[in-house]
């Protein structure tokens, strides 16, 4: 048998199985849909919460500096670990990832340690299942690459692999197919107070091209929509002008929607600035992007998009409650409405810094606390954690999320060691 014939048989057959397993999720989709049964096998594997593993993450935990009184140590063994849903009634939460895994996190003992971690309705295929949330009455949002879907009841019913599910947006309805990239694909999610599910929609390229960019001012690609969560009615574009938020919160006080966003690649180790973003207009507000970043950076035109050297400003666009440190790769965030931490943190924000990827030296790897003022508007960031990033310049882990906990403790999910970590507070 020839080498290229061997090779040509190779990949059909791998073809072949890739349909295949597409077919039994689209099966085992729609039986669930109907409460019928998808998968026989009900034990579900875990995952060890303890041994070598552990012990190492717990060692370079170590590193970790806090404001006094403040103590991190690990809470779960969660590979992948990506964006958090902490559950509204019982002490477990669920947590997202980028590749085809949402993991059920349980502290069934409630001593502040999780004591299992699996997977949720692995008889589903998920496709970059990274954003998840919860809907005012319980309903866990799954929102994935180009799906979203909805679980009633997931707190009480993720025992088993087989668990009820809405089609919100069915697979390929969220952006159009031919959209589709390896690139900024990782969605975020949120409830408000008003039934309305928000889902930001990075833009696949460095900066986008000349052709895309009306295209995704209308589509909410590189910004963000809101639609119903239960049968996606009533889809209209929230923000534009992003490039790759992977981060949002609804402020519980006056109920204002926040976002991260991450800044274009190539034009230096200390510009363009991170943005953290506040909307207070309705009908599709404008932060900028492509034609500038943060409050100055203009990136139209440059050598990063030399295609929109033409382009002209937006005739009004919203500038940033916060800039960051270039390239530290802000991603999650969440308002601290919890009681344990001191007031000064209480009505906040903390913000998780995956890190560089593309500086000369390497920055990041952080949470910053971020006040509000008096109005509603931010004054200023600060360092809250780091020690992530070690005086090497070699990533001990990369923090991607924050979640209170019901207790008032923080959660930090980190998806290079595999883990979450818990902060809580004691006064010194």
């Amino acid at each position: 048998m020839s080498t290229k014939y061997r090779a040509t048989r190779i990949a059909l057959a791998a073809a072949a199985l890739a349909l295949s397993a597409g077919a039994q999720a689209q099966t085992n989709i729609e039986k669930l849909q109907q409460m019928k049964v998808a998968t026989t096998d009900l034990n579900i594997p875990v995952v060890p919460q303890t041994g070598r593993n552990a012990d190492a993450i717990r060692a370079n935990l170590k590193r970790v500096k806090l404001p006094p009184g403040f103590s991190i140590d690990l809470y779960a063994v969660v590979p992948d670990a990506r964006h958090m849903a902490v559950a509204p009634s019982t002490n477990m939460l669920f947590v997202g990832t980028r590749k085809t895994t949402v993991w059920a996190v349980t502290d069934r003992n409630s001593d502040g340690v999780a004591d299992e971690v699996k997977s949720f309705a692995p008889s589903l295929k998920f496709t970059n299942p990274n954003g998840v949330c919860w809907t005012r009455d319980g309903f866990l949002i799954v929102a994935e690459h180009n799906r979203v879907l909805n679980f009633p009841a997931a707190e009480f019913f993720y025992e088993g692999p087989d668990v009820a599910v809405i089609k919100v947006v069915d697979q390929g309805k969220l952006i159009p197919p031919d959209e589709e990239s390896y690139n900024h694909g990782a969605r975020t999610c949120r409830v408000s107070d008003d039934g309305k599910l928000y889902i930001t929609l990075g833009q696949p390229y460095n900066v986008q091209p000349k052709d895309k960019v009306a295209l995704y001012e209308q589509l909410g690609i590189g910004g963000m929509i809101r639609l119903n969560p239960f049968d996606g009615s009533g889809r209209e574009v929230v923000a534009k002008g992003v490039r790759n938020s992977v981060g949002m919160d609804i402020n519980p006080r006056d109920k204002t929607v926040w976002f991260t966003d991450n800044q274009t690649d190539g034009m230096g180790d200390e510009t363009p600035p991170g943005e953290l973003n506040r909307i207070t207009k309705a009908g599709g507000e404008h932060f900028g992007y492509p034609y500038i970043h943060g409050n100055s950076v203009q990136i139209a035109g440059t050598a990063a998009a030399p295609d929109l050297k033409d382009m002209k400003p937006p005739a009004s666009w919203t500038k940033p409650q916060i800039e960051f440190p270039a390239h530290q790769a802000q991603l999650g965030m969440s308002f601290y409405n919890g009681k344990m931490f001191p007031a000064k943190y209480q009505g906040g924000a903390f913000v998780a810094a995956h890190g560089s990827w593309n500086r000369t030296k390497p920055s990041g790897a952080l949470i910053n606390f971020v006040a509000l003022k008096a109005d509603g508007t931010a004054n200023h960031s600060e360092v809250f954690a780091e020690g992530w990033l070690d005086e090497n310049g070699i990533y001990r882990g990369r923090p991607v999320d924050v979640a209170v906990m019901k207790d008032g403790s923080l959660l930090i999910s980190d998806d290079f060691a595999g883990a979450l970590y818990r902060v809580t507070y004691s006064a010194p």
